[in-house]
């Protein structure tokens, strides 16, 4: 079941906008698309955008020719994507109503899963680890599972970014963020740009927890890098070489604000 406080702050209705308010989203935006296109099989390739949210990264990618499904535990969500889908040229999306933990798809049954958000709210590792499950049960062999986290250092990084740290209510989540990587917003709602309920990793952590779901071969990669702390992130093609220049330089991977694990659902055993 979705916690109340991340429902609340989805059903604000700023998820779909939110990649396009400025420069630094725009960064994230782009990056992540970046990746996706580089990492994924070619199309028609089969993608299940797990907490796809309303399609923000399964449009393009549909766009591209990729047949892509939708799991999403909000409705407005579902409802955004399948009015997406409903276009012509967009007869490779759909979407469905799930749970990342317990997906409503059969075994071996697509060639990528995505989970761009779903780990970020599921605050037990225990959790997170079932989700990476799901995600590679229902990966055909040698296929590939791609997840994102948020950095552990993120909100410590944009407070002194945005000049909020002397701001009590933002502090206090940072310390804890600092502490254990719980992430608590106790007024989501009133304070929407503090996020919501969710757990900030290190980055070893996402590819242990790969790792331990039984993916193979995981790699890590810095989204936005140290791009995203300048001040003129509107600068977009300095802020990409940046970005793609320590996309995969351990030292610096704890510096973005978001990075993938990439990893491999390992082949049927053999009898």
């Amino acid at each position: 079941m979705l916690d109340p406080d991340v429902a609340a702050h989805y059903e604000l209705g700023l998820e779909h906008s939110r990649l396009f308010i400025d420069g630094r989203a725009r960064l994230e935006f782009v990056r992540t698309l970046e990746l996706l296109t580089r990492l994924l099989p070619r199309p028609p390739a089969r993608v299940l955008d797990v907490g796809g949210g309303t399609g923000v990264y399964a449009l393009p990618l549909t766009e591209l020719g990729y047949q892509v499904r939708v799991v999403e535990p909000i409705r407005s969500h579902i409802d955004d994507v399948e009015t997406q889908a409903s276009e012509p040229d967009l007869s490779g999306l759909s979407a469905v109503l799930g749970d990342a933990r317990d997906l409503p798809e059969n075994s071996d049954s697509y060639d990528a899963v995505l989970m761009l958000g779903p780990l970020y709210h599921l605050t037990e590792r225990v959790d997170r680890v079932q989700a990476f499950r799901e995600a590679a049960r229902v990966t055909r062999p040698g296929g590939v599972v791609i997840a994102a986290g948020i950095s552990r250092f993120a909100s410590l990084i944009d407070g002194l970014k945005r000049q909020i740290l002397s701001d009590p209510l933002f502090r206090s989540i940072v310390e804890r963020d600092l502490q254990d990587g719980q992430h608590r917003n106790p007024d989501v709602t009133g304070h929407p740009e503090y996020f919501t309920t969710a757990y900030f990793h290190l980055p070893t952590e996402l590819s242990e927890e790969a790792i331990e779901a039984g993916l193979t071969e995981p790699q890590m990669y810095a989204v936005e890098g140290p791009s995203w702390i300048v001040e003129n992130i509107d600068d977009l093609d300095n802020q990409l070489f940046a970005a793609r220049a320590v996309e995969q330089e351990p030292s610096l991977m704890a510096a973005t604000s978001h990075f993938i694990v990439v990893g491999l659902a390992a082949p049927a055993q053999q009898s």
